[in-house]
């Protein structure tokens, strides 16, 4: 009750004559297309309300370094914007869009957002918070000093992995599985603590993965999602010509954005192609394979899940 408080007090400090000022969290650096996302929401928002909503982005995390959920639902930080999959408080279903195998292309990860979408509002607003739009990163390929022919080969590799489901894989293949915050990869992969990476194009091209590495087996790993929400009492200070101008410049960013997610992806493999990165699709053989892989680990991530869930898939498969 006393956060509550403190939030509202805060709010009216906020809000004078019927303009707002906010400011969001950016998980990613100034340089990202994710981050460059969120910036130009903040400018169509401002542009849609005639300036009577400003949002401030902060990049880097510079504003929560620990669970943005938490943040958000506390009203420590107005908005952010969440790498889904690795936010904890969602759950099962926080964790849709990093099932390896599912997607195999945009479309199918469009497909599966937007299936998936009431589930996540679902979650969003249990954690006082409305979800504004998602995004996908680039699909995540396997990174290492050799192409990745068969799941066998996953025995010679130490892989650093982003989460439960990724390390799962990495050792259910015989491999072994290396948990490490994003920072130290890099000094990982220099001095053999470990020696290939399950990421996407864009993170590799950002990392200077060619400088260790040497392939990227492109083989859609997961296409994982990040979100942006606002405080549901941010949220309900707007007013009603305030909401309509924010869902419009959402909607209109998400579009951009998932057209955006594949130049980005186009440009980040470019990039470490020029700098010697030998680029690989993954064979039939490897398919036939993670295919497997992936009605396995669906079959278990579905055993103890809600209905609701279930269906999800259900509809997907269709």
């Amino acid at each position: 009750m006393l956060k509550k408080c403190l939030l509202l007090a805060s709010l009216s400090s906020l809000v004078f004559a019927g303009n707002v000022k906010m400011d969001l969290n950016a998980r990613q650096g100034s340089n990202n297309f994710h981050t460059q996302g969120v910036e130009k929401f903040a400018s169509l928002v401002k542009d849609y309300t005639k300036g009577s909503v400003n949002i401030t982005i902060h990049p880097g995390s510079s504003l929560v370094k620990g669970n943005p959920l938490k943040a958000v639902k506390d009203g420590t930080v107005a908005m952010a914007d969440m790498f889904i999959p690795f936010t904890a408080g969602g759950g099962k279903v926080f964790g849709i869009s990093a099932l390896p195998f599912i997607a195999q292309s945009y479309e199918d990860a469009y497909k599966l957002y937007q299936i998936s979408k009431p589930a996540y509002d679902k979650v969003a607003k249990k954690w006082n918070q409305k979800l504004l739009y998602s995004v996908t990163w680039p699909p995540s390929g396997f990174y290492g000093d050799k192409k990745l022919e068969a799941l066998s080969d996953l025995k010679n590799f130490k892989t650093r992995t982003y989460d439960k489901n990724s390390a799962n894989f990495a050792n259910g293949a015989g491999g072994n599985a290396v948990a490490l915050p994003w920072g130290e990869v890099y000094s990982a992969l220099r001095t053999g603590m470990v020696n290939s990476v399950i990421t996407s194009s864009s993170s590799g091209k950002d990392g200077k993965f060619w400088e260790v590495l040497t392939d990227f087996t492109k083989i859609s790993y997961a296409y994982p999602l990040q979100a942006v929400t606002i405080n549901l009492d941010y949220w309900n200070s707007l007013d009603a010509s305030q909401k309509e101008a924010m869902l419009k410049a959402a909607s209109e960013i998400e579009k951009e954005q998932w057209e955006v997610v594949r130049v980005e992806d186009k440009n980040a493999l470019d990039t470490m192609a020029k700098n010697g990165m030998k680029i690989s699709e993954a064979s039939d053989a490897l398919k036939a394979e993670l295919s497997k892989v992936a009605d396995k680990m669906l079959e278990e991530y579905l055993s103890d899940a809600k209905s609701d869930t279930k269906k999800i898939f259900e509809e997907y498969r269709k």
